[in-house]
């Protein structure tokens, strides 16, 4: 069965940082291509980052760029978002998710209608 679960959502203070984890079991990670995206309450889903699985291309918004950091552990099937100088308007729950094609070109944000598995999600509140 494949599965994704995200962990590491917490409440922080703004400038602090976070480091989420995507874990995944039933397939190699390595192979798939992984979305993170976030959602706030009463807004739309909406693509953090992104890693193709063909080239290693990573995507940032510019809401993040600078901020977040994208890395994999092949080792241990997990993947990772590093989250740095958090801001009160980071504050969503966020997902990883995965696809087999190479969806991610480094230029252009990662679509949800895209990405095939989807984890349940961890709740990060930055407070001002």
């Amino acid at each position: 069965e494949v599965q994704l679960v995200e962990s590491g959502g917490d409440l922080v203070q703004a400038g602090g940082s976070l480091r989420l984890s995507c874990a995944a079991s039933g397939f190699t990670l390595d192979d798939y291509t992984i979305g993170w995206f976030r959602q706030a309450p009463g807004k739309e889903r909406e693509g953090v980052s992104c890693i193709n699985s063909l080239d290693d291309d990573t995507y940032y918004a510019d809401s993040v760029q600078g901020r977040f950091t994208l890395s994999r552990d092949n080792a241990k099937n997990t993947v990772y978002l590093q989250m740095n100088n958090l801001k009160p308007e980071d504050t969503a729950v966020f997902y990883c998710a995965a696809t087999a094609r190479p969806m991610c070109s480094g230029y252009a944000p990662p679509w949800p209608y895209e990405y095939d598995y989807w984890g349940q999600g961890t709740q990060v509140t930055v407070s001002s």
